[in-house]
């Protein structure tokens, strides 16, 4: 049922140092499975694990495979920030100066922007920058930086 290309893959991710824990015992599951005769019992056994998790794992493999081994989306509050926000207030941070001032604050930012001060604060944060410093905070000329933010943010 496992495919030489599957086994590999398996065998990888079960190695592997960049795995996480939980995806590497899943492999070791599925390996163990593939052998002749295996119950899920006995897998269990071997693996240290329960046979109920063995069964719904060897299930997923089976259904899904090599996908069925990734960890699923956690429920949880969606965020009450939008990407787009987030953005926002980078590249206000990073292109624009007030019109009244040297530099933006949390309060001048969040009035702009319609959030808190604790939301612009946090952003800042996040990010690493601090308008309020002239000597340590630098304009980035990569054309691409506010890509690039966009895809950390999207990580969080």
């Amino acid at each position: 049922m496992v495919t030489e290309a599957q086994r590999r893959e398996l065998m990888r991710g079960a190695r592997a140092a960049t795995s996480t824990q939980a995806y590497a015992l899943r492999c070791r599951i599925v390996l163990a499975c593939a052998e002749p005769g295996a119950f899920n019992t006995h897998v269990a056994a071997e693996v240290g694990v329960s046979a109920m998790t063995v069964r719904k794992w060897r299930g997923r493999f089976i259904e899904y495979g090599l996908a069925g081994l990734a960890d699923e989306p956690r429920p949880g509050r969606p965020p009450s920030i939008l990407l787009d926000q987030v953005q926002q207030v980078v590249e206000m941070t990073l292109e624009q100066v007030p019109s009244d001032a040297t530099h933006w604050s949390r309060s001048s930012m969040a009035e702009r922007t319609g959030l808190s001060k604790s939301t612009v604060g946090r952003i800042w944060r996040r990010f690493e920058l601090k308008p309020h410093l002239s000597d340590g905070f630098k304009i980035s000329t990569d054309p691409l930086f506010v890509e690039k933010v966009v895809d950390v943010v999207g990580l969080y």
